[in-house]
């Protein structure tokens, strides 16, 4: 027989809340790129990701860097990756952080999808 397990119920709110500020990613941490395929915000996308820093090419201006959780733990590094290396990596604005959360936020977020998805007609 399977053991069950129960999720404690919380409150969410109606909005989404992703990293509110670059200066509050910190290396090493992973995060969580979710995303929607569609504009009724019902088919969600999620992305483990690793912070790597800021401003990693010369002229860069308030960019910041993720790459790929899975090349990350193999040891792979921006510094040190050839370009035919097996990493991903993402680079954008710090300005434009809306689809990039920490675990708990990233829950939440997939949660109001849940809940967005039940009320469907």
């Amino acid at each position: 027989m399977m053991a069950l397990m129960r999720f404690e119920g919380r409150d969410l709110t109606s909005y989404a809340e992703p990293v509110s500020e670059s200066s509050k990613l910190r290396e090493g941490a992973e995060y969580f790129f979710v995303e929607y395929v569609d504009n009724e915000m019902l088919i969600p996308t999620v992305k483990a990701v690793v912070f790597v820093g800021r401003n990693l090419e010369a002229g860069d201006v308030e960019q910041v860097y993720f790459q790929d959780v899975e090349s990350y733990r193999e040891g792979l590094r921006y510094s040190s990756v050839a370009n035919n290396a097996n990493a991903t990596f993402f680079a954008g604005s710090e300005r434009e952080l809306g689809h990039v959360f920490e675990f708990d936020k990233a829950l939440d977020e997939l949660m109001r999808c849940a809940l967005r998805r039940g009320n469907r007609s």
